[in-house]
């Protein structure tokens, strides 16, 4: 049977929790089970208000989704979440300028559907670490581009911008992968707050180092917050 554990935390450094997170291990409309994490961005109270309204939005549209197919339906919720952000930003001044990034995944016979937009990231945590999703970031671009190396673009100024967010332009543009599961595998879902303050070797070692997947987001938490907390974290771990 399916386990999840799911957390957030405010980091030593910012004054509100911009990161919002959903587990839910029972059945949301047609999906077995639903994973969200996203991670907001504006001025004040914008930010935490663009990521809950998007998550509590995604998770009413599946819910009352009748689509069979997984992906058209998170896609359908990911896209109304989409309009319905830009509408409240357009309607409240104080809201103007909010997005949030969301990453979201359920898991189907041992076949995990993942969506995501912006640099929110899931892992997959065995044999080795394996990020499955790709940060839609301007360092990342500039990676792929190949005009900057991958160890520089960790700490790199501009590491913050963000090319895809849910809120940003009127259409959102959603990528999705499609992985096969195998027996020990963990999944960890998380905010850039996690992945900023923690390497991938850090990450695997915690979690393989913890007796329970509740002990190793706990541990997670920790090991950010220790290395500085300089912004939010959002954890969740899955044993499917």
């Amino acid at each position: 049977m399916l386990n999840a554990f799911a957390i957030t935390d405010i980091g030593r450094k910012r004054k509100l929790n911009q990161d919002f997170v959903f587990a839910s291990e029972q059945a949301v409309g047609k999906l077995p089970n639903l994973f969200i994490v996203a991670d907001g961005m504006g001025g004040h109270n914008a930010g935490d208000y663009a990521s809950k309204y998007t998550v509590e939005t995604i998770v009413e549209e599946i819910g009352r989704s009748e689509e069979e197919l997984s992906v058209k339906s998170i896609r359908q919720a990911i896209e109304i979440a989409n309009d319905k952000i830009r509408q409240k930003a357009n309607e409240d001044i104080t809201l103007h300028g909010m997005g949030t990034t969301v990453v979201a995944a359920s898991c189907i016979d041992n076949v995990l559907e993942v969506a995501n937009v912006g640099d929110s990231r899931l892992y997959i945590i065995g044999e080795e670490i394996r990020q499955v999703t790709r940060d839609h970031s301007l360092v990342e671009e500039m990676v792929r581009m190949g005009g900057l190396e991958r160890d520089a673009a960790r700490n790199h100024p501009e590491k913050n911008i963000i090319t895809r967010a849910i809120g940003a332009d009127r259409t959102v543009e959603v990528d999705f992968f499609t992985v096969d599961l195998t027996e020990g595998d963990v999944v960890l879902m998380c905010s850039d707050g996690l992945t900023n303050m923690l390497e991938d070797k850090e990450i695997f070692e915690i979690v393989h180092g913890q007796k329970d997947i509740r002990l190793a987001a706990e541990a997670l938490v920790k090991a950010a917050n220790d290395n500085g907390g300089k912004d939010n974290i959002a954890v969740i771990l899955i044993e499917p």
